[in-house]
């Protein structure tokens, strides 16, 4: 418990070093979010709803730096991440809780099942070495390398344009939510299978590989010959170097969950789907920086979180790291 305490307490500075450092980038960037309104908004605009807009904004404030700071930490603790410049009068909490649990969905849902996939491949991979399935990783590491767009406009190409087999893009067909139904379910389903396949082509290539090279160099370990020359099963024997393999895994899978709630960018791009990937390449062509602000602090705690997560798993799965130093 002292080694997730003291964890904790590092989280804990790294999390307030980054709402400070958030809280600052706005004010020194150009622009005036007020004018980005302003340009949204038709018809004529009274003095009054200038200083309205400047009020909910923040702007010529009699605070000062230090009040405005903290002023933001009790908004940010309260859910208040202000209001968006491009979705304007809607807030940025709103734009974002309807565009996370698509990404949520969509992004999430991918990384789980490439990392299963892939570590389960590279532990068959190795357990087989030698074997056809050596095959496998040269196909890998194509995929590997290639970026994601890459693949997501061939699979586009060809499964959507050219077969019909899925839609060209977006979430669902429906104009208005219709409900929970099976109809609906399965329009989203049908839309999320392209994007979901590419993300998991690619990224389950890099688990495949990495697991791979980790577990071979594993098996050569004194411990795994021991166990083998004792008669252990051969079950048994993989599973034991499979759960020494996997702790470099398990630090690069709690980055990737960090990371899901960023979106997949350019895959949400590619097929138009609304989730915070695409919300923040509206945001930055809008220089919508509530907006951004608003993104940059969820994918920072999720990142946090998730490492703290696989800190914690970390110490249950090697007992090295609960010694005392």
């Amino acid at each position: 418990m002292r080694v997730i305490a003291r964890r904790l307490l590092f989280y804990i500075i790294t999390a307030i070093a980054a709402v400070t450092v958030d809280f600052f980038i706005p004010r020194l960037m150009p622009g005036n979010p007020v004018e980005a309104v302003l340009a949204h908004l038709q018809g004529n605009v009274t003095p009054a709803t200038i200083h309205s807009l400047e009020m909910q904004y923040g702007l010529n404030s009699p605070q000062g730096l230090w009040g405005q700071y903290v002023t933001f930490w009790v908004h940010l603790l309260h859910g208040n991440l202000g209001i968006s410049t491009s979705y304007y009068p809607d807030s940025v909490t709103t734009v974002i809780r309807s565009a996370l649990p698509w990404t949520l969905g969509l992004v999430g849902v991918s990384t789980v099942i490439s990392f299963v996939l892939g570590t389960l491949l590279g532990i068959l991979v190795a357990w087989r070495r030698g074997t056809w399935l050596d095959n496998l990783l040269p196909a890998t590491t194509f995929f590997q390398a290639a970026p994601y767009f890459f693949v997501a406009f061939l699979a586009l190409d060809l499964f959507a344009v050219r077969l019909g087999w899925f839609p060209t893009g977006r979430a669902y067909n429906q104009l208005d939510f219709p409900g929970w139904n099976a109809g609906y379910i399965g329009d989203v389903l049908q839309h999320a299978i392209l994007p979901a396949f590419t993300i998991v082509l690619c990224s389950a290539a890099g688990w495949i590989v990495g697991m791979r090279n980790v577990m071979v160099t594993t098996m050569d370990e004194d411990y795994v010959l021991v166990a083998q020359a004792k008669g252990l099963a051969k079950r048994r024997v993989i599973w034991y170097a499979a759960r020494n393999a996997i702790l470099p895994s398990v630090s690069g899978f709690s980055l990737a969950i960090g990371f899901v709630v960023s979106g997949a960018l350019l895959t949400e791009i590619v097929f138009s789907y609304p989730g915070l990937g695409w919300i923040l390449l509206q945001a930055v062509g809008a220089r919508d920086y509530p907006l951004l602000q608003g993104i940059f602090l969820i994918i920072t705690f999720a990142v946090l979180i998730a490492n703290l997560a696989a800190d914690s798993v970390y110490v249950f799965l090697d007992p090295r790291t609960r010694q005392e130093a």
